[in-house]
């Protein structure tokens, strides 16, 4: 770093921890301060605030207690998928997140948002006693935090808007509180649907966190070697690491997820009051109409039905006037669990939502449903992510990566 630029930085990480002396430790080091200037590109006022902000937080979830006191929900510990297993070549703790196993709207239905904070607020303060541990372990400075996020097994349900603004919250809560935490994050076995991840997920993304990213292909278990010994990456990641009985997806480490059972959801009616409704008498059909200007945009909808069941399918109007189906007509229990999916609109023109209630001459049935159109500018969004492919561009790792294929 050129010397007149540390000046600049050490003279404002003086300023800082002037600004912070009735609230910062004694023993709150210089690099440390280092992270929430940086995290505000170096504005000390937004640094300040950053940091004070943070204080009040931990202050109100009692985060010093929090490891030894604080008792996560059942379907916390059994459903929120990931876990930390070994640590890379440099040190640094390594989280496994098995993101396509990953059953957010179950979660939301089992457990208060506050539970989901603190949990990952328990594993970011993990992390920082980790460091320590670590540090005093090699007699060196032990920082960041390695991610490898596995996507395997998403398909459209992770599109669905509550469950992906929940996520993407949870993320905004560890960046607030513990700036410049990471230090890499993998993406492996990147689905078809990851560019419209990318999208919804990139106003969180600054341009310093997009520089960690790494999606890697089909040959991302060398990849991962060279940064992670074999013995401290789990074997069905590609190194030798295993549970105590050989079991090489290291399930005592690594949470693997799953579908929440519907014994643990607690308020239902909560995760779809926010949603349209509609009473739809009985013997009747209701359509909603969707305008889709872009060829290649996704069609998302989520509804629930209370009590009984209902038909439902999705139509497209053509040019004649006439639709035919793209999702069939059938019925489901959507009084039991709520249905979502998501078509790819190969050409623009009208869509229908068909809600069906003609089979029932006696019930007129409410239900609750959104939908949303999500379009990407290609160009843009492939560029962006072909510059965080390890080696070629998206569009060859779509060709020869069979997971990237719902």
């Amino acid at each position: 770093m050129p010397k007149d630029k540390e000046e600049k930085e050490r003279k404002k990480i003086a300023e800082l921890r002037s600004r912070l002396h009735d609230i910062l430790k004694v023993e709150y080091e210089d690099y440390d301060l280092r992270k929430w200037l940086k995290a505000r590109s170096f504005d000390v006022d937004k640094a300040e605030l950053m940091f004070r902000n943070s204080t009040a937080y931990k202050k109100k979830i009692k985060v010093e207690t929090l490891m030894s006191e604080y008792e996560k929900p059942e379907v916390v510990k059994r459903y929120l998928t990931g876990g930390f297993c070994g640590h890379d070549k440099d040190g640094s703790p390594i989280r496994v997140e098995l993101y396509g196993h990953l059953d957010m709207k179950g979660l939301m239905a089992s457990c208060r948002r506050s539970d989901l904070e603190k949990t990952k607020v328990m594993q970011c303060e993990w992390t920082v006693q980790e460091w320590k541990r670590m540090g005093e372990k090699l007699g060196r400075r032990v920082d960041g935090l390695t991610v490898i996020m596995d996507m395997e097994g998403v398909t459209t349900r992770m599109m669905w808007r509550p469950g992906m603004q929940m996520y993407l919250h949870l993320v905004k809560v560890l960046e607030d509180n513990y700036p410049e935490m990471l230090k890499r994050l993998f993406v492996i076995n990147a689905p078809a649907i990851f560019p419209i991840l990318y999208k919804l997920a990139r106003p969180l993304i600054s341009d310093e966190m997009r520089n960690k990213i790494h999606v890697l292909g089909s040959n991302y278990k060398n990849d991962l070697l060279k940064y992670i010994d074999a013995d401290q990456l789990p074997a069905f990641l590609g190194g030798t690491l295993t549970d105590p009985d050989g079991d090489p997806r290291c399930k005592t480490m690594i949470c693997q997820g799953g579908d929440v059972p519907e014994k643990y959801y607690q308020d239902v009616r909560a995760l779809y009051e926010q949603m349209g409704s509609v009473t739809i008498a009985a013997g009747t059909v209701h359509t909603r109409e969707v305008i889709v200007n872009q060829p290649g945009a996704t069609l998302t909808w989520a509804f629930r039905s209370e009590e009984y069941d209902m038909g439902f399918g999705v139509q497209l109007v053509q040019d004649s006037g006439k639709a035919h189906f793209l999702v069939p007509l059938q019925r489901v229990n959507s009084h039991l669990v709520a249905e979502d999916g998501a078509v790819v609109c190969d050409q623009p023109g009208t869509y229908k939502l068909v809600f069906d209630n003609s089979f029932s001459w006696t019930r007129a049935k409410k239900v609750y449903y959104e939908y949303d159109i999500i379009a990407v500018d290609a160009d843009y969004v492939r560029s962006e992510i072909s510059d965080l492919v390890e080696a070629g561009d998206w569009d060859t790792l779509e060709q020869k990566f069979e997971t990237t294929h719902l």
